[in-house]
C-alpha cells in the first residue's frame, strides 16, 4: 500500500515514515509540508492513501482533501491534533474517509490507513462524537435569496460577482453571506459549503475547489 504523508513539521514526517515503512505491507513513496505539494504529488504518483495533517503553511489541509478527493487521486486520511466540530466537519464533507488523532497508537493508526485505502470510515472516537452531534443538529432553514448566494459562494464566487449574477447590490449580497454565515455557524466562505454539504442543504456537486 503506498502512502504518502502530508505535514508541515518535518520531525512528524520523519517520524510516521520509520513507522509505517516498518510495516511489511505498508510503503511511503514521498512525503511534504505543504497543501499545492500534497494536491501535486497526489496527482503525480497516485498513491493509495495520503495521511493528511489540517494545519497546513500554503494550502490549508481542507481544500488540499477536496482536491485531491474530487480529482480521484487517492483516499485521504486525516492525522491531526485538532478535533473541534467544525474541523472535523469540514474534513469529512471535503472527502477524507478518515480522521486520526496525533495521540493515537501505532496499531490504531496503521488499522486505520489499512481501513481508509479500502474505503471505509475511519474515524477516532472523539470525532466521531463530534460528528454526531453535529449531524444531529437542526439543518438551519437558508431564505431562497440566501440559498442563491451559497450557491454562488460554493462556485467560487466574489461578492461583486454574486451581486451581477443576482441583480443586487455588492452590499446586498454582503448582508446575506453574514447571514448564512450566522446560521450555518461558521466564519468563511469555505465552512459555509463544506457544513452546507455535511448538513444536505447544498449536494457535493455543486461545490468546485
Amino acid at each position: 500500500m503506498r502512502i504518502l504523508i502530508v505535514d508541515d513539521h518535518p520531525i512528524v514526517r520523519e517520524g510516521l515514515r520509520a513507522v509505517l515503512d516498518g510495516e511489511p505491507d505498508l510503503t511511503v513513496v514521498a512525503d511534504c509540508g505543504g497543501g499545492h505539494d500534497a494536491v501535486r504529488l497526489a496527482g503525480e504518483l497516485r498513491p493509495d492513501l495520503v495521511l493528511m495533517d489540517l494545519r497546513l503553511p500554503d494550502l490549508d489541509g481542507i481544500t488540499a482533501i477536496a482536491r485531491i478527493t474530487t480529482a480521484g487521486h487517492a483516499a485521504v486520511l486525516v492525522l491531526t491534533t485538532y478535533d473541534t466540530d467544525g474541523d472535523v466537519v469540514r474534513a469529512v464533507a471535503a472527502g477524507a474517509t478518515g480522521y486520526l488523532l496525533k495521540g493515537c497508537s501505532r496499531e490504531e493508526l496503521t488499522a486505520a490507513i489499512r481501513a481508509a485505502a479500502r474505503g471505509e470510515t475511519a474515524i477516532a472516537a472523539p470525532a466521531a462524537t463530534r460528528l454526531a452531534r453535529h449531524m444531529r443538529g437542526a439543518v438551519p432553514q437558508l431564505t431562497a435569496r440566501e440559498l442563491q448566494v451559497l450557491r454562488c459562494v460554493a462556485r467560487g464566487l466574489s461578492n461583486p460577482e454574486t451581486g451581477r449574477e443576482l441583480f443586487v447590490s455588492e452590499a446586498t449580497v454582503k448582508s446575506h453571506v453574514m447571514r448564512i454565515f450566522d446560521k450555518l455557524g461558521v466564519k468563511d466562505r469555505t465552512a459555509a459549503v463544506t457544513t452546507a454539504m455535511a448538513r444536505g442543504i447544498l449536494p457535493p456537486a455543486e461545490f468546485e475547489p
